[in-house]
C-alpha cells in the first residue's frame, strides 16, 4: 500500500491517476505549458465554460500534489499567479500523449460517423 494525504493506493499508477485525474486537471496542466506563469483571470479565459470555484478547487489539488505552484505577490489588489512545478513540468510527456490520443480518437469517431 502506498500512503499519500490521508489515503492509500494499491499502485503507483492510482496515486498517478489521483493527482492528475478530475475534470480539469489535465487540460490546467496542458495550458500552464502552452504559457505560463498564468493568473485565474488568464486561465478562465481559456476556459470560459468552466466556473471560477471550479478552477480554484483543481487548481488548489495540483498546488497540494506539488503540480503547480501558486505565487502570491504583496500588492493591493491581489496578484496571484500559477506555474508549474519541476514536477509539474515532468508530466509534459504525459499530457502531450492524452492531448495526441483525444486528438486521434476525435478523429476516429467523426470518421466512423461519416462512414454510417
Amino acid at each position: 500500500m502506498i500512503a499519500h494525504k490521508d489515503k492509500e493506493f494499491y499502485t503507483t499508477k492510482d496515486l498517478a491517476l489521483s493527482v492528475i485525474g478530475g475534470r480539469w486537471k489535465i487540460a490546467l496542466v496542458w495550458a500552464l505549458l502552452q504559457d505560463a506563469p498564468l493568473r485565474l483571470s488568464e486561465l478562465q479565459l481559456v476556459f470560459p465554460d468552466v466556473n471560477q470555484r471550479m478552477l480554484i478547487r483543481q487548481l488548489r489539488e495540483l498546488e497540494e500534489d506539488h503540480i503547480v505552484e501558486r505565487t502570491v505577490y504583496p500588492v493591493v489588489p491581489p496578484k496571484v499567479d500559477y506555474k508549474l512545478t519541476d514536477i509539474g513540468y515532468r508530466l509534459e510527456p504525459v499530457v502531450t500523449a492524452i492531448c495526441d490520443w483525444g486528438d486521434n480518437y476525435h478523429e476516429l469517431l467523426n470518421s466512423d460517423s461519416k462512414g454510417n
